[in-house]
């Protein structure tokens, strides 16, 4: 089995753009850019810079950890789900 086929599948890369508008449209509904989650980030220990989140969540691909420590520093404590299409 090749060693990226679980980034290369279909469904994989379905759910990492689900999850990176999940992210987006929480920031959004919090009118939070990435300058500001990026001092909130900072604020709980994690370095990031604005160009490198934006990058990030750009491409989709981060970590559940990541997801969840970005929702952490926003205060979201609820996720609308159905709104990640």
């Amino acid at each position: 089995m090749a060693k990226n086929s679980f980034k290369d599948n279909p469904l994989t890369q379905e759910y990492e753009e689900k999850a990176k508008n999940l992210l987006k449209s929480e920031l959004k509904r919090r009118g939070i850019g990435y300058r500001e989650l990026s001092e909130k980030l900072a604020a709980l220990g994690l370095q990031e810079t604005e160009r490198n989140l934006a990058n990030k969540i750009s491409r989709g691909g981060f970590s559940a950890a990541f997801f969840l420590q970005c929702l952490g520093a926003i205060g979201c404590t609820t996720l609308r789900t159905a709104d990640a299409d």
